[in-house]
């Protein structure tokens, strides 16, 4: 015990950890020649390793006796904690190990509702099977999302491709949607396709995550010299479906979330004329937290789980990549 209490009073600073293999190699092998095999040195490298361990620790460690090498008494009490040491020095390099089902934790998701229902049902049916300890709780956009991301108080947010991503983020791509044009069965323009044009016809509800007033979809009717009048703006796409079925206004918003509405709301689903409808969907995250074995293990999971959702997720083959699939496949 007087040499654990000494060695606890010791500057680490100061002393080669590089000794620590050897010294345990010498007190579990009690030779120098099968010590040095084990961890990989010559024996002259295991001879002057043993010769500073000696100076470090102010004993001989090992001395011949009658049946060869012998432990010193300090030796002898450095075997349990050597041992202790470096399984434990192993353990802070080793990979982490992760088992879902043993997982217990909250996933902070940022997402519209539009994903909250296309992927939730699914995502959820699968952590009750694989993890049932993990819950997940859909949290709200906001302009300093990266910063709670950052922070932890959002573990992954959904985006689109197209939309800059804080500093330091990391991402993966999940799916890929389209936008369609959605009105009321019975809507004065159901009966023909939607055309650019009559975007000026009819008034629009639209969907704002952040509040922002206008939308790539703005800047590309601007350039074809039409203007649309915005009646209704609301943070849920499911709020746009409900204003759009009881009136003779329209909406364009994500084809997979309209088509799941389309039955109950009475709803017609168009193809949009727009030259860049695909609404390539994808998962963010922090890279402060880009080794979490959980959200790691998650986000594998939300992309599978479009998949077999039936929602187009992307599986990563090594070595190849494919064009992603589209929601609406």
């Amino acid at each position: 015990m007087v040499y654990i209490h000494t060695m606890h009073q010791v500057n680490l600073n100061g002393i080669d950890l590089n000794l620590l293999p050897p010294l345990s190699a010498l007190l579990s092998e009690r030779n120098v020649t099968r010590a040095a095999a084990k961890v990989g040195m010559s024996q002259p490298a295991m001879s002057r390793a043993l010769a500073r361990l000696r100076a470090l620790l102010g004993d001989p460690l090992l001395l011949r006796g009658r049946g060869g090498l012998l432990l010193t008494p300090r030796a002898q009490a450095l075997v349990p904690v050597v041992g202790k040491a470096v399984a434990e020095l192993a353990g802070v390099f080793a990979a982490p190990r992760f088992d879902p089902a043993a997982a217990s934790r909250l996933v902070r998701l940022a997402a519209s509702d539009a994903q909250a229902v296309l992927l939730g049902p699914v995502l959820m049916a699968r952590l009750r099977r694989e993890a049932p300890n993990v819950a997940v709780q859909i949290v709200g956009y906001s302009a300093d999302l990266g910063q709670r991301m950052d922070d932890g108080r959002i573990d992954l947010a959904f985006a689109l491709a197209t939309t800059p991503l804080p500093a330091g983020a990391r991402s993966m791509p999940v799916a890929v949607d389209r936008l369609a044009v959605v009105m009321r069965r019975g809507h004065p323009a159901a009966a023909r396709p939607w055309r650019m044009a009559d975007y000026a016809r009819f008034d629009h509800a639209t969907v704002s995550i952040l509040g922002d007033a206008s939308s790539e979809m703005d800047a590309a009717l601007a350039k074809a010299g039409i203007t649309r009048r915005v009646a209704f703006t609301s943070p849920h796409f499911t709020a746009a479906l409900a204003v759009v079925a009881r009136t003779d206004m329209v909406t364009t918003i994500s084809q997979a979330f309209a088509r799941r509405f389309a039955r109950p709301f009475g709803l017609l689903v168009k193809p949009a004329p727009l030259p860049e409808a695909a609404l390539p969907l994808v998962l963010v995250w922090s890279h402060i937290r880009e080794h979490d074995p959980l959200l790691a293990w998650f986000r594998d999971l939300v992309a599978d789980v479009a998949r077999s959702a039936g929602l187009g997720g992307i599986r990563t083959i090594p070595g190849r990549r494919r064009p992603p699939p589209r929601l609406d496949e």
